[in-house]
């Protein structure tokens, strides 16, 4: 029986840049050439993990302006007008996260960049539950995939693995926790109705054996 579950932030609990052309919008805005896009891509892939262990993105601005030629707008923030402004509520799921947290402890499990869950909160962009636990990666400095951020948050929960369900929607960040016991579902957020559908009819079950 499952005692605790935890979801993923973006992706999941809100809809990111998953499935939309938001990061070509982001380039856009900030004025990266079309010659330096794919570059910037890079760029973005090596430094993301960095990131989400704690370094401050408007950090990067110069940087970024001088290597790609970039003109931020006045005033602009990568992280609240670059990322956060994009975001939207998945509202569709909070019924079920009711559903969930009635029967098991309640968690975010999540890679951030630093201070963009507080941003998140500030844009009521999540469901107002009580989570029992959050894990994010910019304040634990530990990162998914990697085993240490699920080991982390398996003691945090108080449960074994097999106690545990995890909601995410990269297949790369339930590899580990699958092998830990954990159980874990694949968040399809393309496709989200059918998706909450199939999580609390997999919930159900795993409540039942």
């Amino acid at each position: 029986m499952i005692k605790f579950t935890f979801f993923d932030v973006g992706g999941v609990v809100i809809l990111d840049f998953s499935g939309t052309n938001h990061w070509s919008s982001l380039q856009k805005e900030i004025g990266i050439p079309p010659e330096y896009r794919k570059e910037f891509d890079n760029f973005w892939d090596k430094t993301e993990s960095q990131i989400c262990l704690g370094l401050d993105i408007e950090k990067l601005k110069p940087e970024i302006k001088k290597r790609f030629k970039a003109k931020f707008p006045p005033d602009y923030s990568l992280l609240i007008d670059g990322f956060v402004k994009k975001f939207r509520r998945n509202e569709s799921l909070w019924e079920i996260i009711k559903k969930i947290s009635k029967k098991t402890g309640l968690g975010l499990l999540t890679n951030m960049y630093p201070n963009q869950f507080n941003e998140i909160k500030k844009a009521n962009l999540l469901p107002e539950f009580k989570w029992d636990l959050i894990v994010d990666s910019s304040i634990v400095n530990l990162q998914k995939p990697d085993r240490e951020i699920y080991e982390y948050a398996q003691k945090s929960s108080g449960f074994k693995g097999s106690e545990i369900l995890f909601i995410d929607n990269l297949e790369k960040n339930l590899v580990v926790p699958k092998a830990l016991g954990w159980k874990v579902f694949l968040y399809d957020c393309d496709n989200v109705l059918e998706s909450n559908n199939k999580l609390l009819e997999y919930f159900n079950e795993l409540q039942n054996k």
